[in-house]
């Protein structure tokens, strides 16, 4: 007898978008989330610095001159970009749509300017603003990893207030507290966002007209 079971059909890719104040622990849960789900994709970034070591043009950087750089953002090319220590990085838009498209996550570890400009071009990503428990327990970790002076502790803690007094406007906001409690909530997130029905648009009438 031929097989009546109803094609599910695939979803499309899930963008999840991290953001947190410097100290407050993203590193360690967004590596934990890529060690449990190793298949988020990578985008390659464009950069007009210079390569470092063995870096390679397209593999760790696509390498732009910055009047070719200029001319790609002017022309819609990036999801978003920043210039950090001047230098341009930004995140080309064409591939990211691809590979969502083609049903893979990608997941972005960014500033808030940077997540702010991606919102404009990419809405319908999981935007997840992680936060300290408090300016003091963020201060005692800033101090406690030892590898900032004075002046770069009070830059990042005004920085921090600042980023956070943006958080209103993410999907999600975790507080890490507890690292395990922290990645439990980060992991339900990046779930939930996976069953979210705009990932996966016919897959009602797929079942009706099963």
């Amino acid at each position: 007898m031929p097989d009546t079971t109803p094609t599910i059909t695939a979803r499309s890719g899930v963008l999840l978008v991290v953001c947190a104040p410097s100290g407050t622990g993203k590193t360690t849960l967004i590596q934990r989330l890529r060690d449990e789900f190793p298949n988020f994709a990578y985008s390659i970034s464009c950069t007009t610095r210079a390569p470092r070591g063995h870096e390679t043009d397209g593999k760790d950087y696509h390498f732009l001159s910055v009047e070719e750089f200029l001319r790609r953002r002017e022309a819609g090319f990036f999801a978003e970009w920043a210039n950090v220590h001047g230098n341009y990085y930004g995140t080309p838009l064409a591939p990211v749509l691809e590979t969502l498209k083609a049903g893979q996550d990608v997941l972005f570890d960014i500033d808030v300017q940077g997540a702010a400009q991606l919102h404009l071009s990419l809405p319908r990503g999981q935007y997840v603003f992680l936060l300290p428990p408090s300016l003091s327990e963020l201060e005692r970790r800033l101090r406690g990893r030892g590898t900032d002076d004075e002046a770069s502790i009070a830059r990042r803690l005004s920085n921090a207030a600042s980023e956070i007094r943006q958080a209103h406007w993410f999907d999600a906001w975790i507080v890490n507290d507890n690292l395990d409690k922290a990645y439990d909530e980060l992991r339900a997130v990046y779930l939930a966002s996976t069953l979210h029905p705009a990932h996966r648009p016919g897959l009602a009438n797929t079942i009706l007209e099963g």
